[in-house]
């Protein structure tokens, strides 16, 4: 990619992150129930204009949901030296956090309302590292296999370079989050 390229990508990456940034809401969390009763893409729509809390685990780590669709879901983040481990690179868990992320929530984009998941497996393929020069990270996870009691999502971790820092795949157990009938 040649230099004007990357900046103009740059640019946008920044751009978008900062627009969705100023729709979020403060941090917070709903009760399960509330969750369940939503339709997943509704659930995060909402999250993106601000209408229902943002996750604050987001908030620890500093990435934030970029974009959502049907069996895809993409975090934005840009790594600095609080996510350093002891060696000078960025640490495998923030890297394995964004990539369970993107997976877990590209699982929840299919599921029907009433459904939940959770991660059962997750595989993490460290491909170089990562360090707070890199600039944004995206994290972007896909569905492979949904089924009636789990799914399969595969996820990779790139810069605006679209350098693979990390590859992973995760296995999500499908549950029944309806509250029981009387």
């Amino acid at each position: 990619m040649n230099p004007q390229d990357r900046d103009t990508r740059l640019a946008a990456w920044h751009a978008e992150e900062q627009a969705l940034r100023a729709n979020l809401a403060a941090p917070g969390t709903l009760a399960l129930a509330e969750v369940a009763s939503m339709a997943p893409m509704d659930f995060f729509d909402r999250i993106g204009r601000g209408e229902l809390p943002s996750p604050p685990f987001g908030q620890l780590l500093d990435f934030v949901p970029l974009q959502w669709a049907s069996g895809r879901f993409v975090f934005q983040g840009t790594p600095d030296a609080r996510h350093y481990n002891p060696l000078g690179s960025v640490h495998g868990g923030y890297i394995a956090t964004l990539l369970d992320s993107c997976m877990g929530c590209a699982v929840h984009t299919l599921l029907k309302r009433g459904q939940g998941y959770t991660t059962s497996d997750l595989r993490v393929s460290y491909i170089r590292a990562l360090r707070s020069d890199a600039g944004p990270v995206r994290a972007e996870g896909r569905i492979i296999h949904l089924g009636r009691s789990t799914a399969l999502a595969e996820g990779r971790l790139y810069d605006v370079d679209e350098r693979l820092y990390a590859m992973a795949s995760t296995t999500c157990l499908i549950l029944d989050m309806a509250p029981p009938t009387p």
